[in-house]
């Protein structure tokens, strides 16, 4: 949601359509993954977590890192209360996608959660298809909500140097999360 947040202050809630599809097809995996029964696999597999966890957790740290060295970078236009940062729909689109599967824990959550509504006496995949649906729509709500929550914010963090600080605060928290991400057990 942080990155929701970063993406609609930077880029505009109209942008931030295109990360929330990104956050929206990793989650969307990540359920189809854990109705699948490959989520049991993953949290049998002490080596697949630990990778999907590592790199989840050096991107984050990557992310910050970015973030707090651009931090002086931002521009504003003042118009539309965005900040001016070119930057492809495909690296918005990737950015929220590895930032969204690169946490293995989403997949557990799901496994833990969809057998709870699942009716083992009716057909699985339609039931499947919905649950998962129902996911997805709500990932892209909640992350759109922060995204336009962001853009309503872009126009107050602008101002002299308090959007530095904001740009760097975030980047740390990043970091931050890229590291307990990193020394989280499962």
């Amino acid at each position: 949601m942080l990155l929701a947040l970063t993406h609609g202050m930077q880029y505009g809630a109209k942008k931030t359509v295109i990360s929330a599809l990104g956050n929206v097809t990793a989650t969307f995996i990540q359920a189809l993954i854990s109705v699948v029964g490959l989520g049991t696999l993953l949290v049998a597999s002490e080596t697949a977590f630990e990778i999907i966890k590592w790199l989840g957790a050096g991107y984050l740290v990557y992310m910050g890192v970015t973030m707090v060295r651009s931090s002086r970078e931002s521009r504003v236009d003042n118009e539309k209360g965005e900040l001016i940062e070119p930057i492809s729909p495909i690296k918005m689109y990737f950015q929220s996608f590895l930032v969204t599967a690169g946490n293995p824990k989403a997949i557990i959550f799901f496994g833990a959660v969809f057998p709870q509504f699942i009716d083992s006496n009716m057909p699985i995949i339609p039931q499947a298809i919905i649950l998962v649906s129902i996911c997805a729509l709500s990932a892209f709500c909640c992350f759109m909500a922060y995204g336009i929550g962001g853009q309503k914010a872009s126009f107050l963090f602008s101002k002299s140097t308090v959007g530095v600080y904001v740009k760097r605060v975030i980047g740390s928290t990043f970091i931050g999360s890229g590291v307990a991400l990193a020394l989280s057990g499962k």
